[in-house]
């Protein structure tokens, strides 16, 4: 039995692609196909515009798939979560909905937006904001390029943003955040009761998550005076403790551990001035907790 994958078709596809690479899936897919070729006979793919696919996984089009949960939520979808998975198109953050208006113009909250008319490919999030201020605006939706259409065609847009570097270039200021989202894996719910599909979902959760958890480290291996071994291993974070071998020369012990990227630049010099040589350092592709 296949469990059906719906995968995200546009800007998160490249990312998608690469992670479920280092989590062992190799996908193809030409470059007008919708059905992508993926080296597991117990899973099949498609590509599907992320808009759309927690409205396909609740239907049981799909029986899983990978999406934001803005558009979860925008579709009000009833699917069930199995995994969080912070990755976006360019960056491992959050990714924001955000009310922005030009930068000279005299609105300065939502409460401004009376009567006005606002932009957007997220309506019903918009609508439902708006509500929650108890505000009436128009808001219409936008097909693309919802950026350039302020101030000439609308008062404000409601817009997806990643690093704001869009907004900034287009001259556009935020006023509020209206939505913080990360990527998940759901399920349909009928496909999660299913013993077998279920299986093969949480596999599929278990070592998503376990590539994206190498993305932020590293394996460091290192050879060890035994001299210094205790003061090598203090200053040397791991996941749960160091790895320590004998090596043939008595006096000397290899150890390694699994350590956050950005903390490498900072121990290596400790490191070696406590007697540590031959450091090397490995990438990972998965990391199972």
């Amino acid at each position: 039995m296949s469990v059906i994958l719906g995968l995200p078709k546009g800007s998160l596809q490249e990312a998608t692609f690469a992670m479920m690479k280092k989590a062992g899936f190799n996908i193809q897919a030409a470059s007008r196909s919708y059905v992508p070729h993926v080296d597991d006979p117990e899973l099949q793919c498609r590509l599907i515009r992320p808009q759309e696919i927690s409205r396909y996984v609740e239907l049981g089009l799909l029986d899983a798939g990978i999406t934001g949960y803005d558009w979860i939520y925008e579709n009000g979808s009833d699917v069930q979560e199995v995994a969080e998975m912070c990755y976006s198109k360019a960056t491992s953050r959050p990714v924001r909905w955000v009310l922005a208006v030009p930068n000279d113009s005299p609105f300065q909250s939502v409460k401004d937006l009376e009567g006005k008319r606002i932009a957007t490919e997220a309506v019903g999030l918009t609508k439902r904001y708006l509500a929650q201020f108890g505000v009436n605006a128009e808001v219409e939706f936008s097909w693309g390029a919802t950026e350039v259409k302020a101030p000439e065609l609308v008062d404000a847009i409601v817009e997806l943003t990643e690093t704001g570097s869009s907004l900034r270039a287009n001259n556009l200021r935020i006023i509020d955040t209206i939505l913080t989202s990360t990527t998940r894996l759901i399920a349909n719910k009928k496909a999660w009761e299913d013993p077998v599909k279920r299986a093969k979902i949480e596999q599929l959760s278990m070592l998503l998550q376990g590539a994206l958890a190498a993305e932020s480290r590293v394996l460091l291996k290192l050879n060890v005076p035994a001299a210094g071994l205790d003061a090598i291993t203090a200053i040397l974070p791991a996941l749960h403790a160091p790895t320590v071998n004998k090596l043939k020369d008595a006096d000397w012990f290899a150890v390694e551990a699994v350590v956050e990227e950005k903390i490498v630049r900072d121990i290596v010099p400790p490191l070696r001035a406590a007697g540590a040589t031959g450091i090397i350092e490995l990438p990972l592709n998965k990391v199972i907790f």
